[in-house]
């Protein structure tokens, strides 16, 4: 039987790799096939089932992004427009860039912004206080140069929302989405996911032991400046629900044409585990001919992922409360689904040999503004490491996801500069280098990210 296996399967990863509790659901042939395994909490423990809600974190972008896409639809948004047109306040680093960025740009990821703005649970915690403050937020490149992944043009996103409904941006998803599609397990804030049953993230410590992780979203509770791009909490159920919603034609929300349109590509992506380009917010993917369409969330402590594929009207959702190997549980998910019900197996990479004069060029520093990223050479092999800044760790007064320790990476066949993790919580996770005209490298893409390089190894 289909859910036997798919049962089997979740409990003997989920087991493998200390997960604590799991929800994967499968749309296949028009049916749903759910698997659940353990408990939403190893201190309260109750049985993790279809309906226990996970944070999403940025699974949540595919909904604020839907809602632009209605707003397009209804002729009250333009995705080509200036940013400016609906938030006339916007300031940036540079001026030019702020008059420049469109909406597009925000919704693939194209504006230029650098990851987000930490919040410090300080001030004005409202996407307008956000807005307010992107002025302090580094630009990385030109608007539309090239990808790279953004909470915080997501953010920017969710006060168009507002600005053009006129509603706070929750009120705006729930008539605009969340209702109209029927999503009533799909909820904002602590207050609505706490009268339902939900999972509690747990991190490992460098002692290998299970804590509960704090704060319960990857942000402290009323920061609603990051709701649009990553606050939302859910179910597996809703998550199929949602992805029946994405394969169909509307459903009176937005015509067909302009949600299908989200999944046509709009820019390429190099060398990314997390897909080959970006459509509308989607990430797509080559699956053995097959289009594939979806977004992965890393939260603290909880790791969802949601990939869809139209031709064969199939989807499979994972969701698992646990990090760092709460990541890897759900790649192997997906993996196995796509396998047995798809015939779809996907390609091993194998990395180069160690080289040494390729390790030396690229070791050194990099960073974003929350995280540094360190490629370090023993002279053996390549090793990289990656967590938040010890300054924005000390200065806050609660508990932070732990840091991905050294792990090992290796150079793929091609032209030098992309790079494969071969270990730990990270990894297939793929990149690569960013080299200037002298062939100098100067960042290293990870996760859709570009680490900008601050120091060489000495």
């Amino acid at each position: 039987m289909p859910q036997d296996k798919l049962s089997e399967f979740v409990k003997a990863q989920a087991t493998e790799l200390g997960v604590p509790g799991a929800a994967v659901g499968v749309l296949v042939d028009g049916q749903e096939i759910y698997a659940s395994h353990g408990v939403t909490s190893l201190a309260n423990p109750s049985p993790v089932d279809r309906k226990t809600l996970f944070h999403l974190a940025s699974v949540s972008k595919t909904f604020t992004a839907t809602a632009l896409m209605r707003l397009v639809a209804e002729g009250k948004v333009d995705l080509d427009a200036p940013v400016r047109r609906y938030v006339p306040e916007l300031e940036l680093a540079d001026e030019q860039a702020a008059a420049q960025i469109t909406v597009l740009n925000l919704l693939n990821h194209t504006a230029g912004l650098d990851w987000n703005l930490i919040d410090d649970g300080e001030g004005d915690r409202s996407l307008a206080g956000l807005v307010a403050k992107l002025p302090q937020l580094p630009l990385i490149a030109p608007p539309g140069a090239r990808a790279s992944y953004s909470q915080a043009g997501y953010n920017l996103a969710g006060r168009i929302v507002e600005k053009v409904t006129g509603l706070p941006f929750e009120q705006a998803m729930v008539s605009l989405v969340l209702e109209p599609v029927g999503l009533t397990d799909t909820v904002y804030g602590l207050a609505e996911v706490m009268v339902r049953k939900f999972a509690v993230g747990h991190n490992r410590g460098d002692d290998g032991e299970l804590r509960p992780a704090r704060p319960w979203g990857a942000f402290r509770e009323g920061a609603r400046g990051d709701n649009p791009g990553g606050g939302l909490a859910s179910s597996v159920s809703d998550l199929l629900r949602w992805a029946r919603f994405q394969l169909g034609d509307g459903d009176g929300v937005l015509p067909a044409a302009e949600l299908h349109r989200m999944r046509e590509r709009t820019i390429e992506l190099r060398a990314s585990t997390l897909g080959d380009g970006f459509g509308i917010c989607w990430f797509l993917h080559d699956l053995d001919g097959l289009q594939g369409f979806g977004h992965g969330g890393s939260g603290n402590g909880q790791f969802a992922e949601l990939l869809i594929v139209p031709e064969r009207n199939f989807a499979v959702v994972s969701l698992a409360n646990v990090g760092p190997d709460g990541y890897p549980f759900n790649q192997s998910v997906v993996r196995w689904a796509l396998e047995h019900y798809l015939g779809i197996v996907e390609k091993t990479v194998e990395p180069l040999p160690y080289d040494e004069g390729q390790a030396r060029q690229v070791a050194g520093r990099y960073e974003i503004d929350a995280m540094n990223l360190d490629i370090a050479s023993d002279g053996i092999r390549l090793a990289l490491a990656v967590g938040i800044k010890p300054e924005i760790r000390e200065a806050a007064d609660e508990e932070m996801p732990p840091d991905y320790p050294a792990a090992g990476i290796g150079f793929l066949p091609g032209d030098g500069d992309e790079y494969i993790v071969t270990e730990g919580g990270l990894k297939g996770q793929r990149g690569y280098f960013s080299r200037d005209a002298d062939g100098a490298v100067t960042g290293v893409d990870l996760a859709g990210r570009l680490f900008k390089r601050v120091a060489q190894a000495s």
